[in-house]
């Protein structure tokens, strides 16, 4: 028993390689140069069948996934998975299983070799032990049975595809450049998977192994694609109101009478712009995954060589009718969802620049306000200056003529009235150019 596993951890820095020369590896040299290499296709050979299931688990469930495939390798006595691997292959007696570790779901794929009357009847699935099949983690998002037998197309005539698919509604092309046939209705049928049926006219181990690995991803990246379609029209109808609510706003702005009126608008437009907001939170991841899947859906689509067979529609016409217009409806979902924002974004700049303008009115109304308040005050200031003046004069002037009455009362020959009046005009010119100095000290200046 082999088994294949690659780990996702780096090996260590500074490696050096045995080229004979003393050259110091990056980190992640070995790691980059295997991931190109990474999760090939199996070697298969007609006949055999094979079982996927695509479990959606979840980004964080690597490790829940890597113990239960530990339990399976215990169980069979074959080498556990490298811890951090994302991707394993490995025989594990009469049936070989591969698991693949994806961004938020993973595929587990059993195969084994071997004729049987009915391949739809005995799966590969049915190698597996039930019970360790039940606690895969995740949810079934894709379960596939696949077989692929040997035979000319012209063997498998319509009766027997109907009985196979048990219905007329199926597709298929040659594919492989026309060395093989695959039909698939894209259908869950009753034991809860769909089918392909896939006859080898002439290809080889590897050539089949692509041929199934491209059918079973096709189908898996459609189903991945589409998750995003309930996404779309669960938030199609919010974003129709968030479209009125804001036409509404629009029709409204022109006949906002005060700034009272204008912060309303604005406060209801940031409200409108935060739903927005989160809507394109919610909705980006999942839409943005739907175009990434449905270009892998095309390419591999593409890689098959698909080649008409008459009367029957091609994979690449079914997946224009059924998936394109699904995943133009997510995008369209998307551009309406990023338009609007540009649009609320327009009109918040638009109210924001009228509020800001209102508010820079009564800034400058309250400014010339102050600015009369000011004047008002330096008139005042003037008037009680003026009024200090002659209230410090006359109390000087009376001391002057005090004084000269004490000077005649001692014989000297003067008179206070005389001496008052002529002590006015300097008492006066002393006392302004006081008043003056003060004035200019307490303004700061000199």
């Amino acid at each position: 028993m082999t088994a294949r596993t690659a780990s996702t951890e780096p090996p260590p820095a500074r490696v050096r390689e045995s080229t004979g020369y003393p050259l110091a590896d990056h980190p992640l040299r070995v790691a980059l140069t295997n991931e190109v290499h990474a999760r090939p296709p199996e070697v298969l050979k007609a006949p055999v069948r094979a079982t996927m299931l695509a479990m959606l688990s979840g980004e964080q469930a690597g490790e829940a996934e890597r113990r239960h495939l530990e339990q399976l390798c215990d169980w069979a006595g074959i080498a556990r998975p490298a811890a951090g691997a994302t991707h394993f292959s490995g025989a594990f007696g009469s049936f070989r299983l591969k698991w693949e570790r994806h961004t938020e779901f993973s595929t587990w794929t059993v195969f084994r070799p071997g004729a049987v009357p009915d391949p739809f009847a005995d799966p590969a699935l049915a190698a597996l032990p039930r019970d360790w099949v039940g606690g895969l983690p995740g949810d079934l998002l894709v379960g596939i049975h696949l077989a692929v037998v040997q035979g000319d197309r012209d063997s498998f005539e319509s009766g027997r595809l109907a009985a196979v698919f048990g219905s007329d509604g199926y597709i298929g092309s040659l594919v492989s450049g026309g060395k093989a046939t695959a039909w698939t209705d894209m259908r869950i049928h009753g034991d809860g998977f769909s089918r392909i049926l896939v006859a080898d006219h002439a290809m080889t181990g590897n050539q089949a192994g692509r041929v199934v690995q491209r059918l079973m991803e096709i189908e898996t990246y459609r189903m991945t694609a589409l998750l995003a379609l309930p996404v779309a029209r669960t938030v199609l109808p919010r974003v129709a109101a968030i479209e009125q609510g804001l036409l509404e706003l629009a029709q409204r702005t022109t006949a906002l009478r005060d700034l009272a009126d204008e912060r309303e608008a604005l406060d209801r437009l940031t409200r409108l712009s935060a739903e927005t907001e989160r809507l394109a939170a919610e909705t980006a991841y999942r839409f943005g995954a739907a175009r990434a899947y449905h270009q892998l859906v095309e390419r591999r689509i593409e890689e098959l060589r698909e080649v008409r067979i008459e009367g029957l529609p091609t994979l690449a016409e079914f997946m224009a009718r059924r998936l394109t217009p699904a995943v133009r409806t997510c995008e369209a979902a998307q551009a309406r969802i990023d338009a609007l924002s540009q649009r609320m974004a327009r009109a918040s700049n638009l109210l924001r620049t009228r509020v800001e303008i209102a508010v820079e009115g009564q800034n400058a109304e309250l400014l010339r306000s102050m600015d009369r308040r000011a004047q008002l005050q330096l008139r005042l200031q003037e008037t009680v200056e003026g009024l200090s003046v002659v209230a410090i004069s006359y109390y000087l002037i009376g001391l002057v003529g005090y004084a000269a009455k004490g000077l005649k009362g001692a014989g000297l020959p003067v008179d206070p009235d005389v001496a008052a009046g002529l002590m006015i005009p300097v008492v006066l010119a002393l006392v302004w150019s006081g008043v003056r100095r003060i004035r200019k000290v307490l303004a700061g200046g000199h």
